[in-house]
């Protein structure tokens, strides 16, 4: 911890590239992005917050940068170099003891390759010849004045040319279709469908690959195995299996051959133009050309290694070890290596067939609060969340439960980013829009420094127009593209993280209209936020707790009623879920599934606030004595909604029990005021 804090230290020194100009190229096909954080390994990192350590991470030297789209926006740059990966860590917040990729290691090892020379030019020609044929086109569009009309047909063009340059254009493909910081949403819309099906390898093959992984003959280790693969993509397939040891159903996930050379010669190959681009890039549209490769060189890599992928399925099942609505496969680490992952094969129903689902007697309605409230745990509370949850790798199971599987592409988000978005969160109820600006400086989304005047009036029409309609009309969908055109018109960048949050978020959202078209998320999402607002025992969370129910110094009470109304809400849609009353699995007997709503804890924190915060104490008393008359009749209304909730003797025992060190608190408290007092 000590030497990544050091490094943290000394990194903080180096400055961001920052994005002070936005510019179409031709009929604005490609955008112009700065540097954006990725997730990393949550075994091999640090996270360090803000908070967390002394030295200020700060950039030095302020410079007035030209005019963006966004008027009257400027940026804080540098005046020291920093390599892009070093940028990487240092927005990030992480020091990475062990690296899956470095522009130097990809450059050894693809130099150190017999015929690498060979190989290169001749992938470079290939690359070259291609993409500058689609270039060419665009540009012949451009001069014809008839850019706009045919770009239906361009965004074919590149999805059909992505499949046909393999596996490194197909993924980069993946992530412009979720950037709308790069690339312009016609584009945008057409890649989403882009897929990586592609023709098996033969059997033979792959069956090699998983003998020469596992070092013994398939005979010894599975007594089946399907003839058939069940998937295939760019970067493996998967097989059905019977483990003969224990007669378990198990899916065998093996790596296509030879993909890494070819995933390392693209990656070099893009690092290299990146190179030489990088002056331009950076002087003409304001984005750093390396680092945009080596984040999306650090992710790819990792999903090519298999044991990644295994040490997130632990993950996974350790955070939902306790919630019996939600399925994580088992992962045999045993039976595992680089190229090969076996897990527990899910037999459930994947959430592409949604008559199958309803045919199944599933409860569509239970299953997709299930679904929601675990797609928000893996955000809000984990900090851990599947990064692509389509269809396909989401089963609901006949029991109800939600089951996930592919957990080779997944994102983390540090203790401060979870805190930020509560953050956000709490400044949309309130409807500060400039605190929102400023949290998306806090996020990455603006560079440090920029002046978020301009983003206000923007951010407030966007939320009133959205939000104002009320939860039956709200949709992430309408939101988003609202917030692209934003993107469009100021130096935003999406940091990668959080454009997987928002796929994830988009594709969730997709599903649950596909199972039932007048689903509201957000009458889910509300009350899960509400409900950890009022009961989670986080210091942060009460924090902002307080700052919802305070606005303009005023006590909210009919906020804190509509808390309450949402959080019992949650409480009771997941108490009654069926996915609840049909396991009865020693898990769910353990547990005991909350059906009340708990806010012993929360008590017994305010009456500790209510006698120890001088300020917290004499804003309360100003709530209750407001307008020159007391609220009991509003403090009555909140009693009667948490009173069948809450068992007051048992409460009041808590309090009193933990009354010494209440007092003992108080005391501190009081002798630091005066201490302070008399050196003033």
């Amino acid at each position: 911890m000590e030497l990544c804090t050091a490094c943290i230290w000394t990194s903080a020194h180096w400055s961001q590239t920052v994005n002070p100009n936005r510019q179409a190229s031709y009929h604005g096909f490609v955008r112009s992005i700065s540097a954006s954080p990725q997730r990393r390994r949550r075994s091999t990192l640090c996270v360090m917050n803000a908070a967390s350590t002394s030295a200020p991470v700060s950039s030095q030297g302020v410079t007035q940068l030209p005019r963006s789209n966004g008027p009257g926006l400027k940026s804080i740059s540098s005046n020291k170099p920093s390599s892009a990966m070093e940028q990487l860590d240092i927005e990030r917040g992480v020091c990475i003891p062990f690296r899956k990729y470095t522009p130097e290691m990809v450059r050894k090892k693809v130099l150190d390759s017999r015929g690498s020379i060979l190989s290169l030019a001749s992938r470079g020609v290939e690359i070259i010849w291609k993409l500058g044929f689609y270039w060419s086109s665009l540009m012949y569009d451009f001069l014809v004045g008839r850019d706009e009309e045919i770009v239906p047909y361009r965004a074919r063009q590149l999805r059909n040319l992505l499949c046909d340059l393999g596996p490194s254009f197909i993924k980069a493909g993946q992530v412009l279709a979720n950037r709308p910081d790069i690339i312009r949403e016609d584009y945008m819309n057409e890649l989403c469908i882009l897929q990586d099906d592609v023709p098996p390898v033969p059997n033979q093959v792959a069956f090699a690959i998983i003998e020469e992984e596992l070092g013994q003959p398939l005979e010894r280790l599975f007594s089946k195995i399907s003839s058939e693969t069940i998937a295939a993509a760019s970067l493996g397939q998967v097989y059905r299996a019977t483990l003969r040891e224990t007669g378990e159903d198990v899916a065998i996930k093996v790596q296509r051959p030879g993909i890494e050379p070819i995933i390392y010669r693209d990656l070099f190959l893009f690092r290299t133009l990146a190179s030489f681009l990088n002056g331009i890039s950076l002087q003409k549209l304001g984005c750093n050309a390396e680092l945009i490769v080596d984040e999306f060189g650090e992710k790819l890599l990792e999903e090519l290694d298999y044991t990644l992928e295994a040490t997130n399925i632990e993950d996974f099942l350790e955070n939902f070890k306790d919630d019996p609505t939600v399925k994580i496969p088992q992962v045999y680490k045993q039976l595992s290596g680089s190229r090969v992952l076996v897990m527990e094969w899910i037999d459930g129903i994947r959430c592409t067939d949604p008559q199958a689902i309803k045919e199944a007697g599933i409860d569509v309605e239970g299953f997709l609060t299930v679904g929601v409230s675990a797609a928000l745990r893996q955000l809000l509370e984990f900090g851990l969340f599947h990064g692509d949850p389509h269809p396909g790798n989401i089963f609901a199971m006949r029991d109800g439960r939600i089951a996930y599987v592919d957990f080779g592409n997944v994102a983390v988000l540090s203790q401060q980013n979870k805190q930020i978005l509560i953050d956000a969160v709490v400044h949309a109820v309130n409807e500060d829009y400039a605190e929102m600006a400023n949290d998306f400086t806090r996020l990455g989304f603006l560079a440090s420094g920029t002046d978020v005047a301009p983003i206000i009036p923007a951010l407030e029409a966007i939320w009133q127009n959205s939000a104002g309609k009320g939860l039956a009309d709200f949709n992430f969908r309408s939101v988003t593209g609202k917030f692209n055109q934003l993107v469009y018109n100021f130096p935003i960048r999406i940091p990668e993280r959080f454009s997987l949050v928002i796929r994830s978020l988009l594709t969730q959202e997709g599903i649950c209209f596909t199972l039932k078209p007048d689903f509201k998320f957000l009458e889910v999402a509300y009350p899960y936020v509400a409900k950890r607002l009022l009961t989670d025992p986080n210091p942060a969370l009460r924090e902002r707790l307080i700052q919802v129910l305070f606005k303009d110094g005023a006590f909210q009470w009919k906020r804190l009623e509509n808390l309450i109304v949402l959080a019992k809400e949650n409480v009771s849609k997941m108490s009654s879920n069926p996915a609840l009353k049909k396991n009865s699995s020693q898990a769910v007997r353990s547990q005991q599934l909350e059906s009340k709503l708990d806010l012993t804890e929360t008590i017994k924190d305010g009456a500790r606030m209510f006698l120890i915060d001088a300020g917290i104490r004499r804003q309360l008393i100003l709530a209750f004595t407001e307008d020159s008359k007391l609220h009991v009749e509003e403090l009555v209304d909140v009693y009667r909604l948490v009173e069948d909730q809450i068992d007051m003797p048992s409460v009041a025992l808590e309090v009193l029990q933990d009354l010494p060190s209440v007092v003992r608190d108080f005391m501190l408290s009081w002798s630091d005021s005066i201490l302070s007092d008399r050196r003033y």
